[in-house]
């Protein structure tokens, strides 16, 4: 092989691995379900006929955007019966150097300093966990993560769900999101 062709596949190679690195996968991971899997019974709330521990699950994340000054993660079931869906938990203004959160985070208090949640549409601040209808299939639980370019979002804990999610989307730089599932009989 000539000198130039060997530069030539050596400049490529460098020039592809610096484009991987330069775009990570931006991925958000739980030790206790998979995205597409079922949500785990500690996830599901107690109370309404749902019997489970009503627990945050943990979180991970990894491969953030270069520019990241927050995040924000949502919880949303697009399957409720209500026409715009279910607002399980709103977690905004969590400092860049978080990397995850671990199971009932919420309840425990063992969230970042700075971090703050919304209400739910069980009407308090919290994680609220999953209770679809009886008898409705499978729900889908949406945890989404936000990675944003500004330290705060500019809402308070009274912003509605809905409210804090189009904050969120509309300032991302990047998402990562994971699917659960769970119904009852």
């Amino acid at each position: 092989m000539s000198k130039f062709k060997l530069l030539f596949a050596l400049s490529g190679l460098a020039a592809f691995a610096a484009a991987s690195a330069a775009n990570a996968e931006f991925l958000l991971t739980s030790k206790s379900m998979s995205d597409g899997g079922p949500l785990p019974a500690s996830a599901v709330f107690e109370g309404f006929g749902c019997t489970g521990g009503n627990k945050s699950p943990d979180l991970a994340w990894s491969g953030a955007p270069q520019g990241t000054k927050s995040f924000a993660l949502t919880v949303h079931d697009p399957d409720a019966p209500t026409g715009s869906g279910w607002w399980h938990w709103t977690l905004f203004d969590l400092p860049a150097a978080t990397s995850g959160l671990p199971e009932n985070a919420s309840a425990a208090g063992q969230l970042p300093e700075g971090a703050r949640e919304g209400p739910t549409d069980y009407g308090r601040n919290g994680f609220g966990g999953a209770c679809p209808p009886k008898g409705d299939k499978a729900h889908s639980y949406v945890f989404t993560l936000y990675a944003l370019p500004v330290e705060s979002i500019g809402l308070d804990k009274t912003a509605p769900a809905a409210m804090i999610s189009y904050f969120a989307r509309a300032q991302a730089i990047g998402s990562a999101s994971l699917t659960a599932h769970y119904g009852r009989d």
